[in-house]
């Protein structure tokens, strides 16, 4: 199924459960409640083997390269540097609107206890070391887990390779069995949409939209303020690049972003762009773009964000759970930072991706359903953000390393 069709059918799954739960109601329960409580448990199946096995490739992959010294050190820190400047400007902007607050979305599940251990950072940093990984991961701890799989990633490229080896290719080939697996959930997005949406609905009518419009608009203002304000700026000011030479430069690899909402498919012509149409060398680009298709999720990060506190603040507005002090606001954010980095490249990898932000800060998954109504056009836009973020990166670091055949300098005139 290709991904407009996908799309269709998604779309067709949420106008269907709209429409069902309306004209139906609370009969449509018997039929739509079970199809979207498999769907979020075939989304829950998956989070672990995917999450761990996706990060230990990654870090296992920079580690092998041999190129760990200083174009690694600058990729590693534009990225993780990149992503929490997005994330905060997601929390800022749920922070001052507050989508979630007094909003009647419909759900049923009650929250666990919201991050509510310790007291400081010190402490949430302390409980990110598990004690014991395989209980984490049985038991959804994903912190310990994504910390657990960034150390194995690591040694895995620090052992004699005759060990080594047969280590990243078992963990390899789970990515690849994980990312089929992964696809063929998603291609029941349908499914679940249909399922999710319709109990929601045939519970509470029309309602929860409303609220919703506001948590989209948060979305896309984020995505506007980090694409156009705070990449650009960076570009000038530490790549001493023209952003607009460099949106010019790569238009084609963005609008197949914003049209395939894969930063993975892109990224043959993402590496055309910048090579071509910008100037970057081979030796740069062909290190930091299949880096940033796997742990710069700018767009990803940032929409993960603002889902999880969306979500939080409707609890909090229902007087089930406190309001999320800031330290529980900064679990939100280290959480989205380290599960941007296991997200995959292709569409709707960031719906995954915020289960696990949910589960760490004991929110139920029933959010997801809710938010799938306008995730697709969030998609796209999220990963145009992607590919735009590892864009810049890219030229960027080629700046910085000296590269004098650069088409996108401030001062060129070409």
């Amino acid at each position: 199924m290709r991904k407009m069709g996908l799309t269709s059918w998604i779309f067709i799954g949420i106008i269907l459960g709209v429409f069902s739960g309306w004209l139906i109601g609370e009969p449509l329960l018997v039929v739509s409640q079970p199809m979207g409580t498999v769907f979020l448990r075939l989304l829950k199946m998956v989070i672990v083997p995917l999450v761990f096995s996706s990060i230990v490739t990654g870090v296992a992959g920079i580690g092998s390269t041999g190129r760990l010294g200083r174009l690694g050190g600058k990729t590693m820190l534009y990225y993780l540097t990149t992503s929490l400047l997005a994330i905060l400007t997601g929390l800022m902007i749920v922070n001052i609107v507050k989508p979630g607050v007094g909003a009647q979305l419909g759900l049923q599940t009650p929250p666990e206890s919201i991050a509510t251990q310790g007291t400081g950072i010190g402490d949430l940093l302390l409980r990110m070391i598990p004690e014991n990984p395989l209980a984490a991961a049985a038991e959804g701890r994903m912190l310990q887990l994504i910390f657990f799989a960034i150390l194995f990633g690591v040694f895995i490229t620090r052992v004699p390779r005759k060990f080594g080896q047969p280590l990243e290719s078992f963990v390899n080939g789970l990515f690849e069995v994980m990312m089929q697996m992964t696809r063929f959930i998603i291609y029941l997005t349908p499914f679940g949409a249909f399922g999710l949406v319709g109990s929601i609905v045939a519970r509470t009518g029309f309602a929860p939209f409303v609220p919703l419009g506001k948590y989209a608009l948060c979305v896309v203002a984020a995505l506007l303020i980090h694409a156009c304000i705070t990449l650009p700026l960076l570009l000038r000011l530490i790549g001493k690049i023209n952003p607009l030479k460099q949106l010019k430069a790569m238009s084609p690899a963005l609008m197949t972003a914003f049209s395939t909402a894969s930063s993975s498919a892109t990224l043959p012509l993402t590496m055309e762009c910048i090579e071509d149409r910008a100037g970057v060398s081979n030796k740069t680009s062909s290190f930091v773009l299949p880096l940033g298709a796997t742990v710069n999720m700018d767009g990803t990060a940032l929409y993960e964000c603002v889902a999880v506190i969306f979500i939080a603040q409707y609890y909090s507005s229902q007087g089930q759970v406190l309001e999320l002090s800031m330290v529980q606001q900064g679990v939100v954010v280290l959480t989205a930072l380290m599960a941007s980095i296991g997200a995959a490249g292709i569409p709707l990898a960031g719906l995954v991706m915020m289960s696990v932000v949910l589960d760490a800060v004991g929110l139920p998954l029933e959010g997801v359903g809710l938010i799938l109504a306008v995730d697709q056009i969030l998609d796209m836009g999220r990963t145009t953000v992607n590919v735009w973020s590892d864009s810049c990166g890219t030229s960027i670091i080629a700046s910085s390393e000296g590269e004098t055949e650069l088409k996108i300098l401030a001062g060129d005139r070409s």
